[in-house]
């Protein structure tokens, strides 16, 4: 199999967008990005510096008084234009979002067109802000809220889906009448360099968007620095922990959406030849490399070896191979790294009682260049197992059964994350009722993803975060709450 080459000639060339310079290179290191199906070098990237973050600060913060004071209906306007401009660059980010961490080509174009998506819908949201009048008591009194934005965000998203990340926080976030300070992840950074770009194209005024693409040390200075006024962070628990303690400097509040182990729940009475194509969705999207794919598949009993026969016949038909190739399903992981931390996780997995249904270890051949495991299914998972209890982050799925209800829903509440939660059954008493059971932000009943659109709230319980991104509880993530209290009786003529 012949591989293609990513072109260098599409690659965006300022990872660092202040104001309205677009700089071909921060004050950082040299960073290598690393094309994930072959592990060769696509380019040298001149990282941002914490000094670069401060002049992003700076510019963001000298924006902000007439960006807030712009009316709700040119706000709007201008996110409509962004849409629009986003729609002509589809091909264009989707190809980066290939080359930037592997993608498969076939559903790049689909993360681009959510990001419109967002921008649509919170661009209707920019003129209808408003606040509320409360009754009061105890003499003359007009008593108000008002909603008013944060001033700068800073914004760190990650790599398996910057674009989407990246404006599932920008567009409510502007919205609301916020600038922002971005950071692009160094292993993937394209997509969000030339979404930097595309701001300056449709119009907004320059620092309400600015652009630092840079590793640890950039994410860092984002989150200390004083003129930050809110952090969202799209991540690992692992990083939100280092970003909780450094925000606790200054109490600055932060929004996290972060990993999951989310179960898929089949009951026998279940759809099967749907439940089993959508319970394999967890592990091939993005070659399992997504925070709320479904991970954990807890089968009832009475169908368990049929399901497990059946995502076993399915999964030989998906096509690994060149994310460039329309006819790729599953790429590759971003890493050597990831790969060989995926490898370890299944191997102990197995030595923990885990039984290898299908997958195992890295591909060779023409894939040996690149970072590439098969779909993995495991099936007979205790539920203290490795990987039934923490977040592997690759093509691998954990198979258990179950036979009652009762200990579905326990199996599923049974781990440290609740971001989301999948059911499969026919009987919608049993959907509901499992549903409102279940200790996770975002519930799918016979669905394995649709509900992740841009009107609807996203966000974890327990260890996957807090906030919400999506739908009118995410506009409100980035507005603060005033009320104003006017004492009627001292105003002349009020009475």
């Amino acid at each position: 199999m012949t591989f293609q080459v990513p072109s260098k000639d599409v690659l965006p060339q300022f990872p660092v967008i202040i104001g309205d310079q677009r700089l071909t290179r921060g004050g950082g290191q040299t960073w290598s990005h690393i094309y994930p199906a072959t592990g060769t070098v696509t380019a040298e990237i001149g990282l941002a510096s914490p000094a670069d973050v401060d002049a992003a600060v700076q510019a963001a913060r000298a924006a902000f008084p007439a960006w807030r004071a712009l009316s709700g209906d040119k706000r709007r306007d201008l996110m409509l234009k962004m849409a629009a401009v986003l729609e002509q660059n589809v091909p264009g980010l989707a190809e980066l979002m290939t080359i930037e961490n592997g993608s498969p080509s076939l559903m790049a174009p689909y993360m681009v067109l959510d990001a419109i998506q967002k921008f649509r819908y919170f661009g209707g949201w920019a003129d209808k802000i408003h606040g509320q009048t409360i009754a009061t008591w105890g003499g003359p009194a007009h008593d108000y809220v008002a909603y008013e934005p944060y001033g700068v965000v800073g914004a760190i998203v990650p790599w398996n889906g910057p674009l989407f990340a990246a404006t599932m926080v920008m567009a409510p976030a502007l919205a609301a009448g916020n600038c922002i300070v971005v950071k692009a992840p160094e292993l993937a950074p394209y997509t969000v360099m030339r979404l930097g770009e595309l701001f300056l194209e449709a119009g907004f005024p320059p620092g309400v968007v600015n652009v630092v693409a840079g590793g640890a040390d950039v994410g860092e200075a984002i989150v200390r620095h004083p003129g930050i006024d809110k952090v969202q962070f799209v991540g690992s628990g692992a990083t939100a922990k280092k970003v909780l303690t450094a925000a606790a400097e200054t109490l600055k509040p932060c929004g996290l959406e972060l990993g999951g182990k989310s179960a898929v729940i089949v009951f026998a009475d279940a759809n099967l030849a749907d439940a089993a194509k959508r319970g394999l969705s967890g592990a091939m999207s993005v070659s399992g490399q997504g925070c709320v794919n479904g991970t954990r598949l807890l089968v009832e009993r009475p169908i368990y070896d049929q399901y497990l026969a059946m995502l076993q016949g399915i999964s030989g038909h998906i096509k690994v191979g060149d994310p460039l190739d329309k006819a790729t399903i599953m790429g590759p992981v971003i890493s050597e790294a990831s790969l060989q931390r995926i490898c370890g996780m299944v191997d102990k997995a197995t030595a923990e009682g885990a039984r290898m249904v299908t997958g195992g270890g890295r591909l060779g051949g023409d894939f040996a260049g690149g970072f590439y495991l098969p779909l993995t299914i495991m099936a007979d998972v205790g539920s203290d197992n490795t990987i039934a209890q923490h977040e592997v982050f690759g093509p691998v799925l954990a198979v258990t059964p179950f036979d009652t209800e009762e200990e579905a829903i326990a199996l599923a509440n049974g781990t440290d994350y609740g971001l989301g939660a999948y059911v499969h059954t026919q009987n919608l008493r049993r959907g509901h009722y499992v549903a409102s059971q279940l200790q996770a932000g975002q519930i799918h009943v016979n669905g394995s993803g649709e509900a992740m659109q841009p009107n609807v709230p996203f966000g974890g319980w327990k260890q996957s975060g807090y906030g919400r991104l999506g739908g009118e509880a995410g506009l409100h993530e980035f507005l603060q709450i005033k009320n104003v209290w006017v004492n009627l009786a001292k105003v002349e003529g009020a009475q």
